[in-house]
C-alpha cells in the first residue's frame, strides 16, 4: 500500500480500537438497548438520503442488518453494560473469526485446514483462561458470555456479508448506509419492553455532552468513517494486505482502555490475551507460512536434485 493509505488503514484501526472506550462512556448516560437504537438511527439519517440503495435482494438486507448490526452490538452493549471491561471486549469480540469458521463449516461445507483447526484450539484456550482466571469484580460471567454471543452474531453476519459478496456489483457503504434502517426498530422495541419508557424518557432528558459525542462518534466515525474508508481499501488492495490489520483493533482497544479507563491486567490475563492474538495470527497468516515452507522445501528439493545429476 501506498504511505497515504497506510495512514488512512491506521486511522480505522485507532478508530475501532477507541471504539470500545467510547462506548463505556456512552453507557453512564444511556441504557445499551436505547443506545444501539440511537446508533444506528444516525448511521442511516441524513446518510441515505445521498447514497443509492445497494443493489441486492431485501432478503440479504434484512439478514445483514440483523446479524452485523443488531444482534451483534445488543449483545456487546448488554454486555458491557453488565460488567465486560472495554478492553477485554475489543479482544473477545475478535473470536467472531473462529465463529466464522465454524458457520463456514456447518452451512458452507467448508473443509478446515491444519493451520485453522490450531487457530481454533490456541484461541479457545485463551478465552476459556480469561473465563475462569478473571476476577468477578472485574468481569462478570454474564458480561464474557454476551460478547461471546456478539461475536457469534458478528460471524454468522459474515457468511451473509460473503453470500452478499457472491451477488456482485454490491457497494459495501450503501449496504452499511442502508442496512443502519435494520436494527433501530428492533433496537426501541427491546429497549421499550427490557428498559422500560421511564428509563427511556429520563435518559434521553438527562443527555449530556458525554452521550451525545458518544453517539456522534459510534455513528459518523466508527461506522460511516470506518466502514467507508475500509471498503475503499478492499477495493484496492488484496484481502490478504488489509484483513490482517485488523489483529491490531484489540491491541489499540486494550491500550486505550488501561490509558482512559485504568483498566488493568493480571498475568495470567495477559497469558491469555496472548493466546488468542496467537491463534488468531495462526488463522490469517497459517495458510501463507505453510505455503511459503512448502515452496522452500520443494526448491530445496530440486536444488539437492540438480547437485545429485
Amino acid at each position: 500500500m501506498s504511505l497515504r493509505h497506510w495512514g488512512l488503514a491506521l486511522l480505522i484501526v485507532l478508530a475501532w480500537g477507541v471504539n470500545f472506550v467510547v462506548i463505556r462512556f456512552g453507557l453512564d448516560e444511556l441504557p445499551p438497548l436505547l443506545l444501539g437504537g440511537l446508533r444506528f438511527a444516525l448511521v442511516a439519517f441524513p446518510a441515505l438520503l445521498f447514497i443509492k440503495p445497494p443493489n441486492l435482494p431485501l432478503k440479504w438486507l434484512l439478514a445483514y442488518g440483523l446479524t452485523i448490526s443488531f444482534g451483534q452490538f445488543a449483545l456487546l452493549f448488554s454486555a458491557m453494560y453488565v460488567g465486560m471491561p472495554a478492553g477485554l471486549a475489543s479482544l473477545v469480540l475478535q473470536s467472531q473469526m473462529l465463529f466464522t469458521m465454524l458457520f463456514a463449516l456447518m452451512l458452507l461445507g467448508e473443509r478446515w485446514r491444519l493451520p485453522q483447526l490450531l487457530s481454533l484450539i490456541v484461541a479457545s484456550s485463551g478465552l476459556a483462561l480469561l473465563a475462569t482466571k478473571t476476577p468477578a469484580d472485574e468481569m462478570t460471567l454474564a458480561g464474557f458470555l454476551l460478547t461471546i454471543a456478539a461475536a457469534a452474531s458478528w460471524g454468522m453476519g459474515n457468511i451473509v456479508n460473503r453470500r452478499i459478496g457472491q451477488l456482485g456489483g454490491v457497494n459495501l457503504m450503501s449496504l452499511v448506509v442502508w442496512g443502519a434502517l435494520v436494527p433501530p426498530i428492533p433496537f426501541l422495541l427491546l429497549s421499550l419492553w427490557l428498559e422500560g419508557p421511564e428509563l427511556i424518557l429520563s435518559s434521553l432528558n438527562q443527555m449530556g455532552l458525554k452521550s451525545v459525542g458518544s453517539l456522534l462518534y459510534l455513528a459518523l466515525v466508527a461506522t460511516l468513517f470506518g466502514y467507508g474508508s475500509w471498503a475503499f481499501l478492499m477495493r484496492h488492495y488484496p484481502a490478504s494486505t488489509v484483513a490482517p490489520l485488523t489483529l491490531l483493533v484489540p491491541v489499540v482497544g486494550l491500550i486505550t482502555a488501561w490509558l482512559v479507563l485504568d483498566e488493568g491486567l493480571s498475568l495470567i490475563q495477559l497469558a491469555g490475551i496472548a493466546l488468542i492474538l496467537l491463534g488468531l495470527m495462526i488463522n490469517v497468516f497459517g495458510d501463507r507460512l505453510r505455503f511459503r515452507a512448502m515452496r522452500r522445501a520443494v526448491a530445496d528439493d530440486l536444488h539437492n536434485a540438480g547437485k545429485g545429476r
